[in-house]
């Protein structure tokens, strides 16, 4: 196995080679669009992502190579741990997506707003690329209001300290809620780990990222991995937990004011709601950072 990095914005992985149909093909292309391709997508298309996609990876996320076949890579990546690979969760993606790791930097620093650009330099206004939300790297200098991050390939870019924070910076339930609240209204995508679609572990998997904290990618290993309190204990910026009778868990959201944020179900939009009375049934665990 090698250790490399993903070297563009948002790789989608996938169960397996054969698993994007023709509507996928924007998030498989050698430059994915991952926007594009989520504005494609009805909630039809949205519904046929089960068993389909996995999960995302975002730009220079390290993933460890286990095989490749036709184009494609089977990757684990160790960011999103999962009691199914000691290695990180395991898919596929498009080999074109990855490349060397970025070099070797201090300070880690996260994207905190819904995406970002990416500049050659301070002053050139066009972008390299953009960013997703949640997107960490290494940082090597500051100067000016903006920061230099080491990139894939060996090369670097900068971003302005503005969308920024670092790994390292103490944080609140409330940055939890603060963070996971810039996505109200955006549609739910079925392993989706970035800004263009969220499902309900990827939201809180991802803000947990930005804020130097690794949980694992799925609903079911957070509960089990995460500290538990008791129900009437939990408040804003805690996780609740979902589950139907003799069940693993299946629906993760931030505790909230109202009741709950989260990334409910492919078809409707993450949202911070007072919990009904179908969806209170299913509570069973409350658990704190």
């Amino acid at each position: 196995m090698k250790l490399v990095a993903a070297k563009v914005p948002i790789s989608t992985v996938w169960t397996g080679p054969d698993a994007p149909r023709d509507v996928d093909a924007p998030a498989t292309a050698e430059q994915p669009d991952v926007a594009a391709w989520a504005k494609s997508m009805d909630r039809e298309s949205r519904l046929g992502l089960h068993d389909r996609t996995l999960s995302q990876l975002l730009f220079a996320e390290p993933v460890l190579v286990r095989s490749e076949r036709g184009g494609w890579s089977e990757i684990s990546a160790p960011w999103q741990p999962s009691s199914e690979d000691e290695l990180g969760y395991r898919g596929w993606v498009p080999s074109s997506h990855l490349g060397e790791l970025p070099g070797s930097a201090t300070d880690p620093v996260a994207v905190t707003v819904p995406t970002a650009p990416l500049l050659a330099e301070p002053t050139v206004a066009a972008p390299v690329m953009t960013l997703s939300f949640g997107t960490v790297l290494a940082s090597i200098e500051h100067t000016d209001g903006y920061t230099r991050v080491a990139t894939p390939d060996g090369g670097s870019g900068w971003l302005a300290n503005d969308v920024l924070r670092a790994v390292a910076e103490p944080s609140t339930p409330q940055d939890r809620l603060r963070l996971g609240a810039q996505f109200l209204g955006l549609e739910y995508l079925w392993g989706g780990t970035s800004a263009y679609g969220l499902d309900c572990s990827g939201l809180t998997h991802t803000v947990s990222r930005v804020l130097g904290l690794r949980i694992p990618r799925d609903a079911h290993d957070q509960a089990d991995t995460l500290e538990h309190i008791p129900l009437d204990e939990a408040r804003p910026g805690d996780l609740y937990f979902f589950a139907r009778p003799e069940k693993p868990v299946h629906h993760v959201g931030f505790v909230s004011p109202t009741g709950m944020l989260h990334a409910s179900e492919t078809g409707k939009r993450l949202e911070d709601e007072p919990l009904p009375d179908e969806r209170r049934a299913m509570l069973v665990a409350a658990a704190r950072f």
